[in-house]
C-alpha cells in the first residue's frame, strides 16, 4: 500500500495541519458521471435508517446502503450493517478509485441526499473498525453540496463544494483532529449520491448485537 503523500504528490493538501485532504475535481467527466448517477439511483438498495442518539431512535435525514466483501460489516451510530454483495458498477468504481488512491478498499457506504433538507451531522470517521489512520475516498455524483470541515482545537473551518464527478480523499491523522458535515440548505437542490470507499477491519456481527435494533 502506497502512503497517501506519495499517491497524491501532485495534489495540494487542503488542510493546514493534522491530516491530509485532497480534492480531484472532475475525476469522472460529466457524461460518465451522468450515467453513474442515473444507474446508482435505480440499482442500489436504498433504505431509510435510524440512529440511536440521546437515548432514542431517530430517522436519518438521507437514504443509505452498505456494500462490501464478505465479513466487511460495519457498526456506527448504534446500528449494525452487514455488507451487501458488490454490484457490477460498484466493483468498477472501486477498481478505478483504488488505482487512483493506490489503496485497497473492501467496502463502500452509499448516501443519497434527496434534496437540500437531507444532511449529515458533524462527525469524524473514527470508528475502531476503520483502523488507526484510515484513508477514505469519497465520490460525488449529482447536485453540488457544501462539505464543511471543522478543527475543534484551533476553531478553523474549511468549506468545500463537492460537485458531480469529484473525488475527495481523507487520509493521515485527519479523522483524529477534524470533523466534517454536510449541512442542510434552503436552496433548491436535486439528488446527490456520495460513495465513501473504505477498508473495514473485519468484526463479525453477533446475533445479540444484531437484535439490538
Amino acid at each position: 500500500m502506497t502512503s497517501p503523500s506519495t499517491a497524491f504528490a501532485n495534489q495540494q493538501n487542503l488542510v493546514p495541519s493534522d491530516g491530509e485532504l485532497y480534492l480531484l475535481q472532475g475525476f469522472y467527466p460529466q457524461s460518465v458521471a451522468d450515467n453513474y448517477l442515473q444507474s446508482l439511483l435505480r440499482t442500489l438498495a436504498w433504505q431509510t435508517e435510524q440512529i440511536h442518539l440521546y437515548g432514542r431512535w431517530l430517522l436519518v435525514p438521507r437514504l443509505m446502503a452498505w456494500y462490501g466483501d464478505p465479513g466487511a460489516d460495519y457498526r456506527y451510530s448504534g446500528v449494525d450493517h452487514p455488507a451487501l454483495p458488490w454490484t457490477s458498477e460498484l466493483q468498477t468504481l472501486r477498481t478505478e478509485v483504488q488505482a487512483a488512491c493506490q489503496t485497497p478498499f473492501n467496502s463502500v457506504l452509499a448516501n443519497l441526499y434527496r434534496d437540500g433538507r437531507d444532511s449529515r451531522g458533524c462527525h469524524a470517521d473514527n470508528e475502531k473498525e476503520l483502523g488507526e489512520n484510515p484513508l477514505i475516498a469519497s465520490l460525488s455524483f449529482g447536485e453540488t453540496r457544501l462539505l464543511r470541515l471543522r478543527h475543534p482545537r484551533s476553531h478553523t473551518t474549511l468549506d468545500l463544494r463537492l460537485s458531480h464527478g469529484d473525488l475527495l480523499v481523507m487520509a493521515g491523522e485527519l479523522q483524529h483532529h477534524w470533523r466534517h458535515e454536510l449541512p442542510k440548505t434552503r436552496q433548491a437542490k436535486q439528488a446527490r449520491i456520495n460513495l465513501t470507499f473504505r477498508r473495514v477491519l473485519s468484526t463479525p456481527i453477533s446475533p445479540a448485537r444484531s437484535a439490538m435494533r
